[in-house]
């Protein structure tokens, strides 16, 4: 294996070693199951009246002749996928392509183990073992390395036939429950058990059926890779095999741990978008999202790096927040048509995901998985990527809230070490957008972790609501549209210089009294030491107002550095800035770099404050509903009872 930017390559030479031992997998082996129970045995012999008992195709090839026909008892894939296609003699195309799939991403499989062995003084243990000489202190730890071994070699061989046979897959589902005969003693053995239990799924669902010979396989490779993922969860002995990704680029695979590999491409998208002015009013949400989609275009997919992340200013999470049926949904519309729109036009792959609450799941640890899973795939540095979690405070649940299941509280620590965690690397190809009603119920620290605020305020102004009248009037109508300039209002520059503006002063009630009190004693907000002293006082008022805090609005006041849009014609003409080298792009991005200036940072620190005093409310409030709604019950309780006495 080889070092490269930040992937190591698996050599074909590595997996070309493991293509024999791969093969006598699938040629046969014996399985006595420990765990499991049988639920076929289908025997040449047991099959139905006329057929015959090896209706395989012979060979008259001179030195093949003679390749003995007759099968002992065990487990023999190569027979077992022959059998999916009814009484054809011959294999058909399908079937060889699923073998010559399982045979590769077992070598895989075993020349990752090998590389694990190796890295880990697992293969030295091994030897020593053979020869009697493992010393009885070590022997824990070398039961321990081939346990993890074994989980690596599971793992990376389903993640690399689900990958292989994704072409292959159609539509049909199968079913094939979880996988019992689940074995970690050694990687030989582990793969024993697997393998078995995958005999059992295809003679189960897919004999004499070959459409369900390739689902049959995936969902017992997803169900493998599954159960691998969750044993190897706090296992310290595979970090050294979780914590890297592996390429083999024959495939175009990359291996990134115990994460599901996932395409390059994003897939075609079926939303239906929206076009700037159909989102009416949410003046600086709108401003900001068609700037953030124009920033992503300007990652290097060469240097895996975005100037404006180098430069600061980069949107790499916000939250967009306000009440329902305010243009959250559509907001997303607009920005994900956007980026598809202009990644078709430059030939990047996008990708867009949404993490729902269908993705909570009772199983434990699953929630958690489907939550890296969506963060791997909208990290991806190999796309543009666009990930979405709207309603979050229905998601990831608070700390320490009682009513939050063991799922919602997976979730929320994966966003938090993703959002702003130790290893979080932010290369400027993806952001992600977190949505609510009720942000007020969002875990503190996790909202914190949001760099930018979107009030999803929607129409405001009678002109607004005459706007959003007729958009979704339509033309089907001949009602005059009257003294009017249509969508006029929504004109982005105009209305983002207004709504910046009126930050000047905070909103929030408990906020103004800080910023009054601050200004009768220290005067205008016009020097650092001034701007520190408000900031000082508004933690004094609001003690979650941390240091993240002022992170999040230094990070926005670069963000308002950033204050332009890259002209349209560079999007449309790729050539214009997108495919130039990354050097130049970001002189180019430094050339419209704006001063920074004191308006901006009282205009960022009023906005991100007010969020949070309108946040603190909110919570409080809904908290002091909740208790008198309690005392009520409990005096209407005690009335009753002292009723049904008398």
């Amino acid at each position: 294996m080889s070092l490269t930017s930040d992937v190591m390559e698996l050599r074909e030479e590595e997996i070309a070693k493991h293509l024999e031992a791969a093969l006598g997998f699938l040629d046969g082996f014996d399985h006595a199951p420990r765990v499991a129970r049988a639920t076929t045995s289908v025997r040449a012999e047991d099959r139905s009246p006329g057929l015959g008992a090896r209706r395989r195709f012979r060979s008259t090839t001179p030195g093949l002749v003679t390749r003995r026909e007759d099968r002992p008892e065990g487990v023999h894939l190569i027979d077992r996928v022959g059998d999916c296609d009814g009484a054809d003699p011959l294999i058909s195309t399908r079937q060889a392509a699923m073998l010559q799939a399982l045979r590769r991403a077992l070598a895989v499989g075993l020349a990752l183990g090998e590389g694990y062995a190796e890295q880990t003084g697992l293969k030295d243990l091994k030897r020593r073992n053979l020869e009697g000489a493992l010393a009885a202190d070590r022997r824990t730890e070398f039961a321990e390395l081939l346990a993890a071994e074994a989980l690596i070699v599971l793992h990376s061989s389903a993640n690399a036939l689900a990958w292989l046979l994704a072409d292959h897959a159609g539509e049909v589902q199968v079913e094939v429950g979880e996988v019992e005969e689940f074995l970690t003693d050694n990687a030989s053995l582990a793969l024993h058990g697997a393998l078995w239990q995958l005999d059992q799924a295809l003679a189960t669902h897919a004999v004499g059926d070959e459409e369900k010979l390739v689902p049959t396989v995936i969902a017992w490779a997803e169900a493998l890779m599954e159960k691998s993922a969750r044993r190897a969860e706090g296992l310290a002995r595979v970090a050294p095999f979780a914590n890297a990704s592996y390429r083999v680029e024959a495939d175009d695979l990359t291996l990134r741990g115990f994460t599901p590999a996932t395409r390059s491409g994003g897939g075609t998208l079926t939303m239906s978008f929206k076009k700037p002015h159909e989102v009416v009013g949410n003046h600086i949400a709108k401003y900001q999202a068609l700037r953030l989609a124009k920033m992503l275009m300007a990652y290097d997919f060469d240097r895996r790096l975005n100037p404006f992340a180098d430069l600061g200013g980069f949107i790499f999470t916000f939250m967009g927040d306000g009440k329902p049926g305010t243009g959250k949904t559509t907001l997303i519309q607009m920005m994900a048509g956007l980026l598809n729109d202009y990644c078709g036009n430059a030939g990047y792959p996008f990708r867009y995901q949404n993490f729902g609450i269908d993705n909570i799941d009772s199983y434990q640890g699953k929630s958690g998985q489907n939550a890296k899973a969506f963060i791997q795939n909208v990290l991806d540095p190999s796309v543009i990527g666009f990930g979405t979690i709207d309603d979050i405070d229905q998601i990831a649940g608070k700390r320490g809230d009682r009513q939050s299941s063991a799922g919602q509280q997976e979730v929320t620590a994966v966003f938090m070490e993703a959002f702003a965690g130790a290893n979080t690397v932010v290369r400027g190809n993806c952001t992600f957008g977190m949505f609510s009603n009720y942000p007020e119920n969002v875990d503190d620290a996790l909202r914190q972790r949001a760099g930018a605020r979107f009030l999803v305020d929607g129409p405001q102004t009678r002109e607004d609501y005459i706007d959003i009248l007729a958009l979704l009037m339509g033309q089907r109508h001949d009602i005059p549209l009257g003294d009017h300039d249509l969508f006029a209002a929504q004109e982005i520059k105009r209305a983002v210089a207004a709504s910046f503006d009126a930050h000047a002063r905070p909103k929030e009630a408990g906020l103004v009294d800080v910023y009054d009190a601050v200004a009768a004693r220290v005067g205008p907000l016009d020097t650092i030491a001034k701007l520190g002293t408000y900031l000082k006082a508004i933690q004094e008022a609001d003690k979650r107002f941390t240091g993240r805090a002022i992170k999040n609005i230094t990070d926005a006041v670069k963000v308002r550095a950033m204050d332009f849009e890259l002209p349209d014609e560079w999007m449309e003409q790729p050539d214009l800035f997108l495919f130039k080298p990354y050097d130049e792009k970001a002189a180019m991005i430094e050339d419209l770099r704006q001063p920074i200036t004191v308006e901006m940072v009282v205009q960022e620190i009023n906005r991100y404050a007010d969020s949070e005093f309108r946040y603190a409310d909110k919570s409080d409030e809904v908290a002091i509903e909740a208790m008198v709604r309690d005392f009520g019950r409990q005096e209407e309780a005690k009335k009753r009872y002292l009723e049904g006495k008398g």
